[in-house]
C-alpha cells in the first residue's frame, strides 16, 4: 500500500503509538507520520504508508494549525495541565488586556522550545533533562505567527480559546506561556486540538476506530489518500517513456530540452506522452543544465 492516511489521533496517546496501531489496522509495515503531537494533543496527524514514506521529508506544507485552550494564573513544568505545578493565582485579566497581549505574538517572533520537547542538546533529548530535574539554555529560535485570534475568553473561569496558523517548529504550549507571562500571571494549555497539517484539514482525517471499521468492512482504500494530494503544490513534469525509464533508473535528464529554465526546481509527477502515469517522481536541478531524481515510487499500472 502506497499513500497516505490522516488519523485524528486521540488524546492520552503517543504520536508513536497511533503509527503503530494504524500500522497494525492497515497490515502495512512501513509507515511514518508527518508531524510528532503530545499526548494529550488531539486532531491531524498524517500517516505515510509503503513507497509514501520516501516522500517524508519533500512535503512541501510545513505550517501547522491548532485551536488551544489556555488557563491564566497558572504555571507548569511541561507548559501545559498534565505537568507538576509551579505556581498559582488567581489573576483578573480582563478582554481588552488579553487581546492587546495576544499582539504581541503575532508575525515573525523569537521562541524559546520548552524543556519537555524532544529537540535534543549535546545528544541528548530535552525531555530526557527534564524528567531528571535538569534544565539547560535553550537559544531562542525564529518562528512565524500567521494568524492568532482569540475565539472565546471565560473573564469569570480566566479561561481562554485561541486559534493559531503558524510555522514549523512553533510550540502552542510555549506560546501559552509566552503569553501569561506577558499579562503577568503565568498560563498553562489545558487542551490542544491539531486543524491542519502537511495540507491536510480536520475533514481529512478518520479515526483509528472508524479506520479498524473501514477495513473489517473492506473499505480501507476509502481513507487512503493519493500521494499526489500532498505533493500537489509542485509543478508537473512530462517526459517521453524513455526519458520516464531513464528517470526512473536514476538518470540525468537535460533541462533545456524539457523547457525547465528556472534556477531552482522541483516536480512532482511522470506520465507517458499517452498520459498514462507510470511513476511519481520528486527531482529537483541538481546542474545548470540537467536535472535528477530525488526519490522514484515503483511504477502504477496505467
Amino acid at each position: 500500500m502506497t499513500g497516505i492516511i490522516c488519523v485524528d489521533k486521540q488524546e492520552n496517546m503517543t504520536s508513536f503509538s497511533a503509527v503503530a496501531r494504524a500500522r497494525r489496522i492497515t497490515g502495512e509495515k512501513k509507515a511514518g507520520h508527518a508531524g510528532t503531537l503530545d499526548p494529550m494533543a488531539t486532531g491531524v496527524l498524517p500517516v505515510l504508508f509503503g513507497g509514501a514514506t520516501r516522500f517524508m521529508e519533500f512535503l512541501p506544507v510545513q505550517d501547522k494549525g491548532y485551536r488551544a485552550h489556555i488557563r491564566l494564573g497558572l504555571t507548569t513544568d511541561t507548559l501545559d495541565t498534565t505537568g507538576t505545578v509551579l505556581t498559582r493565582s488567581e489573576p483578573h485579566v480582563t478582554r481588552e488586556q488579553l487581546e492587546q497581549a495576544l499582539c504581541g505574538f503575532r508575525g515573525a517572533i523569537l521562541q524559546v522550545p520548552p524543556m519537555y520537547s524532544a529537540l535534543s542538546k549535546n545528544g541528548v533529548r530535552l525531555y530526557e533533562l527534564a524528567r531528571r530535574g535538569e534544565e539547560v539554555e535553550r537559544p531562542a529560535r525564529p518562528v512565524t505567527v500567521y494568524r492568532l485570534e482569540l475565539m472565546a475568553f471565560d473573564e469569570q473561569a480566566q479561561e481562554f480559546e485561541i486559534d493559531v496558523f503558524c510555522s514549523k517548529g512553533t510550540y502552542i504550549r510555549s506560546l501559552a506561556d509566552d503569553i501569561g507571562r506577558a499579562l503577568g500571571c503565568g498560563a498553562a494549555m489545558s487542551a490542544l486540538r491539531r486543524s491542519y497539517a502537511a495540507g491536510f484539514f480536520l475533514e481529512d482525517c478518520v479515526t483509528l476506530d472508524a479506520l479498524a471499521a473501514f477495513r473489517q468492512d473492506g473499505a480501507l482504500s476509502q481513507c487512503i489518500i493519493p500521494l499526489e494530494r500532498a505533493l500537489g503544490t509542485y509543478p508537473s513534469l512530462t517526459v517521453t517513456e524513455a526519458q520516464a525509464v531513464r528517470f526512473a533508473n536514476g538518470g540525468a535528464l537535460d533541462a533545456g530540452s524539457l523547457g525547465l529554465l528556472e534556477s531552482c526546481l522541483a516536480f512532482f509527477g511522470t506520465e507517458l506522452r499517452n498520459s498514462h502515469r507510470v511513476s511519481l517522481l520528486l527531482v529537483q536541478k541538481r546542474f545548470r543544465d540537467t536535472i535528477t531524481p530525488l526519490s522514484v515510487l515503483p511504477c502504477q499500472s496505467p
